[in-house]
């Protein structure tokens, strides 16, 4: 895919690196020619100018490419006078990121394909990282909503799920209950690995290094990991 990326600031600098290294085609632009310079072998072809300026932003070929990122993030006038003229030339895909609540509300007036939030969601992530270590998974829904897979802390096992109270109390849903079994694999070898337990009676008692995976509001995961 053919990529835009404005704004070369750790954040825009990093992606740009990253989709390029996968064998996207990644066009890079900033107002800084250090930031320029430094992402300029790793990229298709990278410009400097100020994307402000609705002439300076013709130059990039804003139509021919899959989507356009705005990555600018600090300075909040310019992220937003780039978004609007990416709207006013019909760019189709544009996604801009949002580095606040304020930054977010404006750029959903726009109505853009996607807001990107990174810094919110690193925080969550190393929250998670430090509250559950490596086994939590999250699949972000929209602004509220997510789902999450979670094994279980040492604490929930001997639980009935009932007793759990995930959806009377804390109004989460449980999509699905994951357990180790042995299994073989094609070679015969015996191994370890998880398989939906297909019924999820109430009575159903956790075990040591089950996996639930439940669907609500974050708020509502946060009360629940903070009750128990």
């Amino acid at each position: 895919m053919k990529y835009i990326i404005i704004g070369l600031g750790n954040y825009g600098h990093v992606l740009a690196e990253e989709l390029s290294a996968l064998g996207h085609e990644v066009i890079g632009a900033d107002i800084s020619t250090s930031r320029v310079e430094s992402l300029k072998d790793k990229v298709a072809a990278s410009f400097v100018i100020d994307a402000t300026d609705e002439q300076a932003l013709s130059v990039l070929p804003l139509k021919n490419v899959d989507v356009v990122i705005v990555a600018i993030g600090e300075n909040f006038g310019a992220s937003i006078r780039v978004t609007a003229l990416l709207k006013q030339k019909q760019v189709k895909h544009i996604y801009a990121r949002a580095i606040d609540p304020v930054h977010r509300s404006v750029l959903e007036a726009f109505g853009l394909e996607r807001i990107l939030t990174p810094e919110a969601d690193a925080a969550r992530g190393l929250v998670h990282l430090l509250e559950f270590g490596g086994n939590m998974e999250t699949f972000q829904v929209d602004a509220e909503y997510y789902v999450v897979k979670f094994t279980i802390p040492q604490k929930f096992v001997g639980y009935f799920v009932n007793e759990l109270k995930l959806e009377e109390e804390f109004r989460l849903k449980i999509v699905a209950l994951k357990r180790e079994e042995t299994v073989k694999n094609c070679l015969g070898i015996s191994c370890r690995e998880h398989k939906v337990v297909s019924e999820l009676p109430e009575n159903c008692k956790m075990q040591e290094g089950d996996q639930l995976v439940c669907y609500g509001r974050y708020d509502d995961f946060q009360k629940f990991w903070k009750a128990w």
